[in-house]
């Protein structure tokens, strides 16, 4: 099932400079791992050592935060979009 991954302007290095890529996946935690193999490195940006999602990465399914809905484990199907999102900080 072909999903598009928007790629934030920070990790576009780690995907050639691609602002989206195509994945196919049941969940995100999948696409995450899949997308590690088309481009290592960029696992480590979005996951801890502990395997949970960095406190500073938001990730949307279709504009929906995956917090809210079942985190890594949140499911994505044929044409759904998955933004990744760094946080943003300031003051």
């Amino acid at each position: 099932m072909a999903i598009t991954v928007r790629i934030p302007t920070p990790l576009r290095r780690l995907t050639d400079g691609a602002d989206s890529v195509e994945t196919d996946s049941a969940d995100v935690q999948n696409a995450i791992e899949n997308l590690e193999g088309q481009f290592p490195g960029i696992r480590e940006r979005l996951i801890d050592d502990s395997g949970e999602l960095h406190r500073f990465v938001n990730i949307y399914v279709n504009g929906e935060d995956i917090r809210f809905v079942d985190g890594l484990k949140t499911n994505i199907k044929d044409g759904d979009e998955v933004s990744i999102v760094p946080a943003v900080a300031g003051g």
